[in-house]
């Protein structure tokens, strides 16, 4: 199920009314069905509604499952992080809820990020140690093995004006520092709070950079329910479900950009084109292309109040890339929720939360230019994928729908990743892949660079000096592995 609170049920259209039936000027291709393969599916125990993987160093994906588990929270059950191997072996990492009224959190409603130091850090929507913890969500962090600490608790101030509720993931940036938005608290002028952006330490000193609905009638947008990435111009991107134009029952969202001072510029108000044909309430986060651009998903707008997939410029020139047509039980998607991901390949890759041959969504493939193909339509138990795929070093996509974890082949190559990707001369990396015992160097750009082998998942590295940004390659007994995207030499 989508999971937005009842506090945006007021947001939501009527599906498919006030519709503008254009015809998307992209083209749509059905190829024959994908096989996927399912890894593992809960039996509720164990959790349930998991929203996305991240692949750890060593090899096996880490993720969250936003309920079930072993301790009841308030309404409904905790949710989990759990681990779970290429081939299907899950371990359950934490049960939410453990502690008394939630305090260690309750509903962790996105991925997680693993940081520098080799934890992984994540939110949960609900639960924490503030007076309303029940509403409030937290901040924390789990080591590989399972230990888990609250590092922060919304609410903490009053009227929640540090934020509530934070349904999207973390960023690490390249200051070190953890970036986040709540879709609750902040301006009290909101019912419920508008909606913030945050930055945290990884000891957990939290910095409310912006608080949304700073102006009448919102223009600067309201209740971020996506999360942020940080550009190559080291700032920060996200979008906002709600504000800016108030053609939808308290707008119809916006895309904007802020700095890690929290100065912050919209750059985009959705439903700026009649009938809302250019998208409107964007739900997910953004990506930056290899083209420098940024590529999202709007969960409604578009060609019969489905949904659009959009281009945007660094100076705001947004281009629709294709509308959802939804004209026939939309066997193309519909409703795409989770964020969009650039493969190796140079095409970028998705999911729709409804639609497709059985109406329970779909994965997609979508080129720069706007050529989507469904890829595969869900049936049966694998049903609205919610959270973002990954592809992971093996070259394969991994993801989550319904109470399964599944991958899927299109057969591209294996690669490197670098954590992260960015740094200075010096600065320390870790670089994540397949089959990496036995490799005979590590370059930056060309640039050679010493390493050491940890595993057949790790190597450690630093930046060379004199290296410049691009590819990093590691030469391997099996060829050359190239990482996913360009490696950026910081000044």
């Amino acid at each position: 199920m989508k999971r937005i609170v009842n506090a945006l049920d007021e947001l939501k259209w009527g599906k498919r009314t006030c519709a503008v039936f254009v015809l998307s000027a992209t083209t749509v291709i059905a190829l024959p069905a994908q096989t996927l393969t399912t890894l593992f599916t809960f039996d509720g125990t164990d959790g349930a509604g998991s929203s996305g993987l991240v692949q750890g160093r060593d090899g096996n994906f880490y993720g969250t499952a936003a309920v079930g588990g072993t301790n009841p929270g308030h309404g409904i059950w905790g949710g989990t992080v759990f681990k779970i191997s290429p081939s299907g072996t899950l371990t359950t990492l934490h049960n939410f809820c453990s502690q008394t009224d939630c305090a260690d959190g309750q509903s962790p409603d996105n991925g997680l990020v693993q940081a520098a130091n080799g934890d992984f850090y994540g939110t949960t929507q609900y639960g924490g140690a503030s007076p309303d913890g029940s509403l409030s969500g937290t901040v924390f962090k789990i080591t590989p093995g399972g230990k888990l600490t609250t590092i922060y608790s919304f609410c903490a101030q009053s009227g929640c004006a540090d934020g509530a509720a934070p349904v999207a993931g973390l960023i690490q940036g390249s200051d070190g520092n953890f970036y986040g938005t709540t879709y609750q608290g902040g301006n009290p002028s909101c019912e419920y709070g508008c909606g913030t952006v945050f930055r945290i330490t990884p000891a957990g000193a939290l910095t409310t950079l912006y608080s949304f609905c700073a102006e009448a009638g919102c223009p600067d947008g309201e209740i971020p329910e996506a999360g942020l990435f940080e550009a190559t111009d080291g700032t920060y991107y996200g979008a906002t479900y709600a504000g800016g134009n108030t053609q939808c029952p308290r707008g119809c969202g916006t895309v904007f950009k802020i700095t890690s001072s929290g100065t912050l510029t919209t750059l985009y108000t959705f439903c700026s084109q009649t009938g809302c044909t250019d998208g409107a309430h964007p739900a997910a986060g953004l990506v930056e292309g290899t083209d420098g651009n940024f590529y999202g998903t709007t969960w409604y707008g578009g060609s019969g109040n489905a949904g659009t997939i959009f281009k945007l410029t660094p100076a705001g020139a947004l281009t629709t890339l294709h509308r959802f047509l939804c004209q026939d039980q939309c066997p193309d998607g519909s409703d795409p929720g989770a964020p969009l991901i650039q493969a190796t390949d140079g095409n970028f890759y998705g999911t729709s939360y409804y639609g497709g041959a059985n109406g329970l969504g779909t994965i997609f493939r979508i080129t720069s230019s706007g050529k989507l193909t469904t890829l595969y339509s869900f049936s049966g138990d694998q049903e609205f994928p919610y959270g973002a795929l990954l592809q992971a070093t093996d070259g394969d996509f991994y993801g989550a729908a319904g109470e399964t974890i599944f991958s899927m082949s299109e057969g591209l190559r294996p690669f490197v990743k670098t954590q992260p990707h960015f740094g200075a001369a010096g600065a320390a990396i870790t670089i994540l892949g397949t089959d990496l015992t036995g490799s005979t160097s590590v370059t930056f750009n060309g640039t050679p660079a010493a390493f050491t082998i940890v595993s057949a998942t790790e190597i450690t590295t630093t930046v060379p000096a004199g290296a410049t940004s691009g590819e990093v390659q590691v030469t391997t007994p099996g060829g050359t592995l190239a990482s996913g995207g360009p490696f950026l030499v910081a000044p």
